[in-house]
């Protein structure tokens, strides 16, 4: 028994430096700061919208989907470094790509609520950051439903965005 927990204190001891890294890392440290900044939290976080983010599953799929008229319904991902459920096969290059080119590593297009037109506008160094971030965060596993196409059976609650000048009655239903 004594050695078992000598093996672990050595691993724990030998592990610390890494872990410290990656605390003290500018580059991750910047990432967090734009992730928050940004509101990535708001939608990609399950509870938020009900106004109790699960900080356990810090960005790790919302529990609301948004229902664009025309274009079907659609739930924040996963963006947690999962390699099941979110983006944890994504390369930091395919992240950048999602974030700034709206387009997933399987050439899908994101959502058009997800805002990439306004994040082509970060500094190359910025994208970077922001997948440094993402790849550093604890993985969680939670599997989003969805997309959702239009007429189709919506398994989570959601919101519907109306186009300028219409109505939630006109909206097709």
């Amino acid at each position: 028994m004594r050695r078992i927990h000598l093996a672990f204190l050595i691993i724990s001891v030998a592990t610390l430096p890494a872990v410290t890294a990656l605390a003290d890392d500018p580059q991750i440290a910047r990432g967090k700061y734009l992730v928050t900044i940004s509101g990535c939290n708001d939608c990609h976080t399950p509870g938020y919208f009900f106004g109790r983010p699960d900080t356990s599953r810090f960005l790790g799929g919302s529990d609301v989907g948004f229902e664009m008229p025309g274009h079907g319904v659609f739930v924040a991902p996963n963006i947690t470094p999962d390699k099941e459920t979110g983006i944890g096969s994504w390369t930091q290059a395919q992240i950048v790509t999602a974030i700034q080119g709206g387009r997933r590593p399987d050439g899908r297009m994101l959502s058009p609520i997800m805002p990439w037109h306004a994040f082509a506008q970060l500094t190359a160094d910025d994208a970077m950051a922001i997948a440094a971030f993402l790849q550093s965060i604890g993985p969680v596993h939670n599997q989003v439903p969805g997309p959702f196409k239009p007429g189709e059976s919506v398994s989570t609650f959601m919101f519907r965005i109306v186009p300028p000048g219409e109505t939630a009655a006109d909206a097709p239903k």
